[in-house]
């Protein structure tokens, strides 16, 4: 889950002095262990499918655009003939499987099938290339590659040479040329089923239920090893949560669109695990670029989106309103206005009166937006796996979409802090069963049933994260509040070091900086510099609203042009004096670089979930960069 910057932040060096701190939730982690003595991912499916055997778990649009679903008994009936398919290719327990594939209803049947043969799934990004498949195979040692088309299997062919424990692959959707030696899953589905009660047995709590490997942002890839119980236990602690904190008593047909990769450890227990322990039904987006789409035609009860989702929402409402100045002004008024009293409501402390203001906001302004980008029927909703500004927060909670930032990582099973009475800039209290500490140099630990066993193959590096009293050690610099919130300053070892010797956080200048209403997403630069300068790349939605209101048509209107253009130039900068006035003149961006191609997730400058890939960033820009400084 995400981490929320400190806007405003004084000096870093400050933040460095903090006493060690220790938060317990009031439930300990013991008591979430007997509920979930001897479970497995596989037992806890079987007990769901006892109880809810036609729940519609599944939904999908095939090839013609035609909504397709699948119930649970259906996927368990799959389930059971991919299990006799794959011991029949000589799949044993402790095997890895290795899966390429996009959100798609395939990977739930198969991901578990892998799971019952007493095997570990292993699912990769996507994006990744020729040479990280190969370094991904031969690390975790993968027996069987699955892949869902020809453009993915290429990738596996071209390195067969080099992945000499792949003894088999298989092919979701072939082409007419497919060489036959690739299995087809249509052929693996025409298998006698298996019985699924007794392949479960094989499973044991402390059996690798998958490997998650991590952005390789600072180095190769590590293997995160989730084990049942951590899987479980995370189950456990989100139950919890969700029946104390939100008051749903379950998840059984609430609607979630799953777009994330499954790569990525939140889409994995929100959009698998979740699906089919507690029957949340999943809507499978193939592609991140459709997910607005998806959206507004779903209308989902549950949606996580990374920072990027809800800065896009956001700005493509106000960039509708400002067609209309005096509309806009009128919103902007009412969203004031609402978002203190959306605070109380969530409290439960909201007069009469003020419900009465709300309501009338909603009937008359705040309904109909949250209709038009598809969330109005939305219970529970979650930014994660980066940092979102306060006021984007703040903005979806006036709305009455109950927004909510949470905080985790591979390592902790994507679970370690959340509230649902959600303060802005926080990501809340330590869940059900977790306790957190802060170090005395700030730096996060959290202890728990969901704290990762260790990373594959790789001893050295786990007793870097994972101590001898179970704490991982999380990279983040934190502080926490008097009602045990807890806010995240940066990453330690993202921290900007002036030629001044001053500790900055870049992180908290890139949350103002995209407070400037032209810029979609920024980067702060300084490291060993004389000042702090910023590349900031030019919102999309805003820039074609600037770009209507001043005039501007054809090439002119491009977002390149407009990086080049004067007057939009002097417009950002004039933004940067009111962004910075929360920071003092050692932290404070004195100049900006701006740009006219949004970064893309997945690619050499973003992680797939939307992060700085920071050293992409800095070699892709050097010119710029060393220009700021001339």
């Amino acid at each position: 889950m995400g981490s929320s910057p400190t806007p405003g932040a004084k000096n870093l060096d400050d933040t460095w002095n903090v006493a060690s701190t220790t938060v317990m939730a009031m439930t300990t982690s013991h008591d979430i262990d007997d509920r979930i003595k001897g479970q497995t991912v596989a037992s806890r499916f079987l007990a769901s499918l006892a109880e809810r055997p036609e729940a519609t778990v599944l939904r999908w649009k095939d090839r013609a655009g035609e909504w397709q679903e699948q119930t649970l008994a259906e996927l368990a009936d799959h389930v059971a003939r991919l299990v006799t398919s794959l011991k029949g290719l000589g799949l044993e327990p402790g095997d890895r499987v290795v899966m390429m594939m996009r959100n798609r209803p395939e990977f739930h049947a198969l991901d578990l099938a892998v799971l019952f043969c007493g095997a570990t799934p292993v699912s990769i990004y996507n994006s990744s290339a020729a040479d990280q498949i190969e370094y991904l195979v031969n690390h975790c040692g993968a027996t069987l590659a699955i892949v869902e088309d020809d453009g993915f299997l290429g990738r596996f062919q071209g390195v067969a040479d080099r992945i000499p424990t792949v003894k088999q692959l298989v092919i979701i959707d072939p082409a007419a040329d497919t060489p036959a030696s690739v299995l087809r899953f249509a052929d693996l589905l025409d298998a006698e089923p298996a019985d699924l009660v007794e392949a479960a047995a094989v499973g044991q709590p402390d059996d690798a239920v998958t490997i998650i490997y991590t952005s390789g942002t600072t180095g190769p890839p590590k293997g995160v090893v989730l084990s049942n119980y951590n899987v479980c236990w995370a189950l456990g602690s989100m139950d919890q949560a969700f029946r104390e904190e939100a008051g749903l008593d379950t998840l059984a047909g609430l609607s979630h669109i799953s777009y994330l990769p499954m790569a990525h450890v939140f889409e994995r227990l929100l959009g698998h695990y979740l699906t089919v322990d507690q029957t949340l039904l999943s809507v499978c987006c193939p592609e991140t670029s459709q997910v607005a789409a998806y959206v507004t035609e779903v209308h989902p009860n549950v949606f996580i989106g990374v920072p990027r989702v809800w800065e896009k929402l956001q700005a493509g409402v106000l960039a509708a309103l400002s067609a209309d100045p005096e509309k806009a002004k009128a919103f902007d008024d009412g969203v004031a206005a609402g978002a203190p009293i959306a605070e109380k409501m969530t409290a439960g402390t909201a007069t009469d009166d003020e419900m009465a203001t709300w309501e009338f906001l909603d009937s008359v302004a705040f309904g109909m937006v949250k209709e038009r980008i598809g969330l109005d029927q939305a219970q529970f909703c979650v930014t994660a796996a980066a940092p979102i500004r306060a006021d984007v927060l703040s903005w979806f909670r006036a709305l009455g979409v109950p927004l909510t930032e949470g905080y985790g990582m591979s390592e902790t099973t994507a679970i370690f802090t959340w509230a649902h009475k959600a303060k802005a800039g926080f990501v809340g209290k330590p869940m059900p069963g977790v306790e957190l500490r802060l170090a005395d140099d700030g730096e996060v630990l959290g202890r728990g049933g969901n704290m990762f066993a260790g990373y594959l193959n790789a001893p050295d590096k786990t007793v870097e994260t994972l101590d001898d009293e179970g704490w991982v050690h999380t990279g983040d610099i934190g502080v926490v509040d008097d009602d045990g919130y807890l806010k995240i300053v940066d990453r330690k070892k993202e921290l900007i070091v002036t030629a001044g010797g001053k500790n900055i956080s870049p992180a908290n200048l890139e949350a103002a900086l995209k407070g400037i209403p032209l810029v979609g997403q920024a980067c702060a630069v300084g490291d060993q510099r004389p000042f702090v300068a910023a590349l900031v790349v030019l919102d999309p939605d805003a820039a074609a609203a600037w770009a209507a209101d001043h005039g501007l048509e054809g090439e002119d209107a491009t977002l390149p042009a407009m990086a080049e253009n004067p007057e939009v130039i002097a417009e950002i900068e004039a933004g940067l004096k009111d962004a910075m006035s929360v920071f003092n003149n050692a932290e404070s961006v004195k100049r900006v670089k701006v740009l006219g191609e949004e970064w893309m997730p997945d690619s050499d400058l973003m992680t797939p979930t939307a992060k700085l890939k920071r050293r992409g960033i800095l070699s892709h820009f050097a010119a710029e960069i060393d220009a700021l400084y001339s």
